[in-house]
């Protein structure tokens, strides 16, 4: 398992589990300093639409396997716990509240 930090100092939890999850897909293989990465320094941060406890990081991404892409850290907060659901590259930012930076 897996220890990150995001942009917030809160610790998010990536266990074996979800990483192999993430790693099923070719072009993120490698791809983890990227991840510690968009939860540290994110472009955008999004409260998902259907649970408000996730929230997706985004960051651009110029030279990836498949292209110009953002990449994508879904992370679910509990009271005192935070883990990485999944990591993927998007060619779109996901519809929800912005709550990083704030507008």
């Amino acid at each position: 398992m897996a220890a990150f930090v995001d942009y917030q100092g809160r610790q998010i939890r990536l266990t074996d589990e979800r990483l192999a999850h993430i790693l099923e897909r070719p072009e993120m293989v490698g791809m983890e300093s990227a991840i510690q990465n968009a939860l540290l320094q994110p472009e955008i941060v999004r409260q998902s639409r259907t649970d408000d406890a996730v929230h997706l990081y985004y960051r651009y991404r110029d030279q990836t396997l498949v292209g110009e892409k953002w990449l994508c850290v879904v992370v679910k907060y509990f009271e005192d716990d935070a883990f990485i659901i999944t990591a993927y590259l998007t060619d779109k930012i996901k519809q929800g509240e912005q709550v990083w930076p704030k507008r």
